[in-house]
């Protein structure tokens, strides 16, 4: 299967734009290498701006941008984005409603070698809790490519996660993300697996071994954590009777947590959890993280079958 880090094709979006649009500028901290903003900076340069290792500067600038009337796309490592510049994202982006889309690489423990100190796990929470915030995490890089030309025609702050490491490519090339809509990947009866990020392939992967055994699971891919897709949701779980979410992130405010949210005031019933378990990440191959934390579909399979149990 091929595969594909969501930041490449960032980047391989940022050049399409850079060769059609005329009011679009791209900021970095010192990080477009690695983020991938240099594609569009080969192009546009004219149209780029370096602000160094100075995060609060980064979203300070783009807001101001955002002002003129230009889009800026605001990028910088998960963990410098919402943590190091989370008031500037909040006071000057978020809450005069500024259309600055912050798009974020390197989230997660995937970020690997870089440790703990890099590894964004409490960064969905950080942004969903924000008004007027829109949160977005892709799947694979087709829904990353979507992703960056639906939000540029959206007026609002954005906040986009992407990741370090290759992912496998779940979609064709004629999939369009819409805010605020999740997608039915796999249908089932038994049970509802929705995920997010680099974890939706594991959970198809988890459905696919489930199925050897007799159950029937149904997939859904939610990159839109804010706003979420609400009747799908709720509709899945009238039809399964049991949810597991999934996610490369701490179990608490992200995926896990918008979906109790929408379960306990609709349609209660029973919920398991796959995530980072409130703990930091560390340094290491990101492979070899994933089955430490227990992001692996064996975890996925396990949950599935307990909360199978429950209902």
């Amino acid at each position: 299967m091929e595969q594909i880090a969501t930041r490449d094709a960032y980047g391989k979006a940022l050049k399409k734009l850079a060769e059609t649009r005329d009011d679009i500028v791209v900021l970095d901290a010192d990080l477009s290498k690695s983020t991938k903003t240099a594609e569009f900076k080969k192009i546009r340069p004219e149209h780029f701006i370096n602000v160094g290792i100075a995060e609060q500067n980064l979203m300070g600038i783009a807001a101001g941008i955002a002002t003129t009337g230009k889009i800026p796309f605001a990028s910088t490592f998960a963990m410098f984005a919402t943590g190091r510049a989370f008031e500037i994202i909040r006071n000057s982006i978020a809450y005069p409603k500024l259309n600055v889309k912050v798009v974020a690489t390197h989230a997660g423990i995937t970020v690997g070698e870089d440790g703990g100190s890099h590894a964004a796990i409490e960064d969905i929470s950080l942004m969903r809790s924000v008004p007027n915030m829109t949160v977005i995490v892709p799947a694979d890089g087709v829904e990353t490519e979507s992703v960056i030309f639906e939000i540029l025609e959206y007026k609002g702050p954005v906040y986009v996660r992407l990741g370090r490491s290759k992912v496998p490519v779940i979609f064709d090339e004629n999939y369009k993300f819409k805010i605020g809509k999740g997608n039915i990947l796999k249908s089932g009866q038994d049970a509802t697996v929705i995920a997010c990020g680099i974890m939706v392939s594991k959970a198809l992967e988890a459905a696919d071994i489930l199925a050897g055994e007799g159950f029937d699971v149904e997939v859904i891919n939610m990159a839109s954590i804010k706003p979420i897709d609400k009747e799908l949701i709720v509709e899945s779980a009238q039809k399964t009777g049991c949810v597991v979410t999934v996610e490369e992130h701490n179990i608490y405010g992200g995926l896990g947590s918008a979906v109790a949210e929408v379960l306990s005031c609709n349609d209660p019933v029973p919920l398991e959890m796959v995530g980072i378990n409130d703990i930091f990440g560390e340094s290491g191959a990101p492979d070899e993280l994933l089955e430490k934390y227990n992001l692996t579909k064996e975890e996925i399979v396990k949950k599935v079958k307990k909360v199978i149990e429950r209902k």
